[in-house]
């Protein structure tokens, strides 16, 4: 799945900018996503503020991102080696960048179920990359803290996606989960904050908070107190894992050679 720099340069804008297009006629069509949203709630619909108020600031890293894609100059070694790593995420970058945007046509013509299929692969190729493929942070290199920053804040915001998007198009109007789904979703959350850093455990709690608030407004009472100690428990997991085994590196102490070196 590598592609070269000179491709990356141009592929990974292309899909930014397509992704920021769909977002556009998200918002300002008719009906638009949150008309959408509050006509088909279930037991996984968030608070929908709280998915804007995540993607403003994350784009403004996506941004940063791309720009020191292309600000650092392979010729010289030191950048070449944070390039390698930057390239070897573009892939999914543009995959996840694609599908949102063609997620955003299926949902607003209320196609949820052909829309969840692109919710899946997103939010699947991108926690294939955090997992398989990404070497762990650098916090002296500019470059791969904003790898990390970027890709983790897409793979936490999809398992949000995935949620939701699923809940919607399989349970629509099922706004009372069953006990099996309530003690997977605390399992689930668990081994993830368990196995996470700083960065994609916040947004494991952030998902959790904007589920908890979300069906607070429209849900279960009592599944969204659950959701609330579900995250109280996943910020305490993240906090400790964290705290006892750093997360990160620096000055390329630990560093891994992505498959393009």
């Amino acid at each position: 799945m590598g592609v070269s720099l000179s491709t990356a340069r141009w592929l990974a804008p292309t899909s930014f900018l397509i992704d920021f297009a769909a977002q556009q006629y998200g918002m300002f069509s008719k009906p638009n996503m949150l008309d959408v949203h509050e006509q088909n709630l279930s037991f996984f619909s968030p608070q929908p503020f709280f998915i804007a108020g995540f993607f403003f600031p994350q784009q403004l890293f996506q941004l940063a991102w791309l720009y020191r894609l292309w600000k650092l100059d392979a010729k010289k070694p030191s950048e070449r080696r944070e390039l390698d790593t930057m390239v070897d995420f573009v892939p999914y970058y543009a995959v996840g960048n694609f599908c949102i945007a063609t997620w955003m046509l299926f949902w607003n013509s209320s196609n949820l179920k052909t829309a969840h299929i692109f919710v899946t692969i997103n939010s699947l190729s991108q926690l294939y990359y955090i997992a398989a493929r990404q070497p762990p942070m650098d916090t002296s290199s500019t470059s791969s803290v904003l790898t990390h920053i970027v890709s983790k804040t897409f793979a936490g915001i999809g398992i949000l996606d995935l949620l939701h998007n699923g809940s919607v198009a399989f349970f629509d109007h099922q706004l009372t989960p069953s006990f099996l789904t309530k003690a997977l979703t605390g399992v689930g959350f668990g081994l993830a904050s368990a196995s996470s850093d700083w960065i994609f455990g916040g947004c494991l709690v952030y998902d959790l908070v904007a589920l908890a608030v979300g069906q607070s407004q429209h849900g279960d009472g009592d599944w969204a107190k659950l959701l609330g100690f579900y995250a109280a428990g996943a910020a305490g997991i993240v906090g400790l894992k964290n705290w006892a085994r750093p997360p990160y590196v620096r000055g390329g102490e630990g560093y891994e050679p992505t498959s393009s070196e």
